[in-house]
């Protein structure tokens, strides 16, 4: 019964400028756990209420869209097609059933797109940077240390959790995963975010949007949350991402300073997850050691068991080449029978291969390319905000290529809009 007294006022605000619904679906996608309804994997979402107010303000403000093209726009909207394209195959080889599962998959993706499109070319795309940036980087803040929270008291997981533990000798712990699906997801996002503190460090826009102890403090929260995740992969991301920085600025940069920024925020980090969970850090810092240790000679266990699977969609794709050209069906492996057996692929090229075929891999490089040429020559531009936002995005999107190899990261549907955001602000500027 409250519910119209909060929703009709702020659906009333979000409409009243082009960018505001872009604040809520941000602060609804991060801060709330979807609705307990028995409907698809997790159930439905509240954010997906403000991507339909998303699409009336595009109508609402028709006007201010333009007809402008940038690098990444093709590639884009090609691999949204080709994954729209993939239903027909997932309704003829795996059912209606499984079809609308996989149509479901592609609007939701479809969502991110609509959130770069509306950004770089739409209505969007006159915002204030600077404020946005700031509101975004608080919601982020508030959602991994909710994600702190949860994993401290271990309450109750949202309605269509992963089940995700880890076993330690005081007892048996869900991982941290705060609102979202699943604990790589919650990973993930806090990557995106410790790239921007270290590009921020990198950059004097940065400090100008974000004080010192802005960045100190989310940088604490966000690496705590990210080890309570459990997630290897991300981890791998983040450090991808800080190679790739001292690369691009190994001319304009002080890599001392930065390296002492970025050792104060990670002590002070590992000492907050010490301070609380001092068994969790102690096992995960095992957990990657191993990992390390024994990458090539027990290459299965460190991967989770990937390689079985990884081993039989290679054995597939070799025993039904021809088939493998046009696909099963964007997002049907976990669901069909149709190889056999459903098959968690874990690894975004292989999925995308058996799924869209060769055509939609291809369009998944391709936009790789565009988004890596386009960020390293925002990067490198006179321009202060425009130098940040394309270091960010660049090396945050090295180690988005380099993770893809054990997640399937386009189907982190809450948190890839955010992404795109920034990656139309990028190609906006």
């Amino acid at each position: 019964m409250a519910a119209p007294a909060i929703l009709i006022p702020l659906t009333l605000w979000s409409l009243a400028q082009p960018s505001r619904w872009l604040i809520c679906f941000f602060a609804t996608a991060f801060l709330l756990p979807p609705l307990p309804i028995a409907l698809g994997d997790s159930g439905p979402h509240v954010c997906l209420l403000f991507a339909g107010f998303g699409l009336l303000c595009g109508v609402l403000w028709l006007p201010r869209w333009q007809v402008s093209t940038n690098p990444v726009q093709a590639p884009m909207l090609a691999l949204f097609f080709i994954l729209l394209a993939s239903v027909a195959p997932a309704a003829i080889h795996s059912g209606a059933t499984v079809a609308a599962g996989s149509l479901a998959r592609v609007a939701l993706f479809g969502i991110a797109v609509y959130v770069f499109y509306y950004t770089s070319t739409g209505p969007g795309s006159g915002s204030g940077t600077g404020e946005m940036l700031q509101r975004v980087y608080w919601i982020a803040v508030v959602s991994a240390l909710l994600a702190c929270i949860d994993f401290y008291y271990q309450l109750p997981a949202p309605s269509g959790y992963s089940p995700q533990f880890v076993w330690l000798e005081s007892g048996v712990y869900r991982r941290a995963q705060g609102v979202f699906y699943d604990a790589g997801t919650l990973g993930n996002f806090c990557a995106f975010f410790l790239v921007l503190i270290a590009a921020a460090v990198a950059r004097p826009f940065g400090r100008e949007v974000l004080s010192r102890k802005a960045l100190t403090a989310g940088g604490a929260i966000f690496f705590a949350t990210l080890v309570l995740s459990y997630s290897r992969s991300s981890l791998l991301n983040v450090l991808i991402a800080l190679a790739a920085l001292a690369w691009l600025n190994r001319r304009r940069m002080r890599l001392a300073r930065l390296t002492a920024v970025l050792a104060i925020g990670g002590a002070a980090a590992a000492l907050l997850t010490w301070k609380l969970f001092p068994e969790f850090l102690i096992a995960y810092w095992a957990r990657v050691s191993a990992s390390t240790e024994f990458f090539f000679s027990a290459t299965e266990g460190v991967l989770s068991g990937r390689l079985a699977s990884w081993y039989s969609l290679r054995d597939w794709i070799a025993a039904h080449p021809w088939q493998a050209l046009v696909g099963i069906g964007y997002k049907t492996l976990p669901y069909t029978n149709y190889l056999g057996a459903p098959v968690v692929g874990d690894n975004m090229y292989l999925t995308l291969l058996v799924e869209t075929g060769i055509l939609g891999l291809a369009v998944l490089l391709w936009l790789h390319i565009a988004v890596l040429r386009c960020s390293v020559r925002a990067a490198s531009s006179s321009e202060p905000r425009r130098a940040l936002l394309g270091t960010w995005i660049f090396c945050f999107w090295c180690g988005q290529a380099v993770q893809m190899f054990s997640v399937d990261l386009l189907t982190f549907w809450r948190v890839l809009p955010v992404y795109f955001w920034v990656l139309a602000l990028v190609v906006h500027e």
